[in-house]
């Protein structure tokens, strides 16, 4: 069973950018992490992290029939990308979108989200410990 985890633009800068929002746990250790807890629940996790809109939509594209799941944190696409959103829709398997802050209490554009129509589920606000969520998460939707 393998659980594909795409990370969105400017989470590589994570730990680093605007700890007082996002924190200071890295994306290597939010990776680590998952690929721990994965093994543990009897998954493999894959992850995968772009600044650009195209290299996601063709690691969405690759999941097809691939994956079991699927996390996603589309960052700042969350807001901008149908691309992402329509490459979302051709999956068959779970996905759960998770945000580290909280959309909803932030600036109004934040606010809509392109790719919450087609998730599962949407996990946010809840900083790095949010993506142990989004793995359990998908991990019973795939046991039900």
């Amino acid at each position: 069973m393998v659980i594909d985890v795409i990370h969105g633009p400017n989470l590589n800068m994570l730990g680093r950018r605007e700890p007082d929002i996002y924190g200071t746990t890295t994306l290597a250790d939010i990776d680590r992490e998952l690929m721990k807890l994965g093994t543990s629940l009897g998954a493999d996790v894959e992850t995968f992290q772009s600044n650009s809109e195209g290299e996601i939509v063709g690691r969405i594209q690759e999941a097809y029939g691939r994956v079991s799941g699927v996390i996603i944190n589309p960052a700042a696409y969350t807001h901008t990308s149908v691309a992402i959103r329509d490459a979302l829709s051709m999956l068959s398997c779970p996905i759960v979108e998770i945000h580290l802050s909280n959309i909803h209490k932030r600036e109004p554009f934040r606010h809509h989200s392109y790719v919450s129509g087609v998730a599962d589920g949407i996990i946010a606000g809840f900083g790095a410990r949010g993506y142990r969520m989004a793995l359990e998460a998908v991990m019973e939707i795939i046991r039900e």
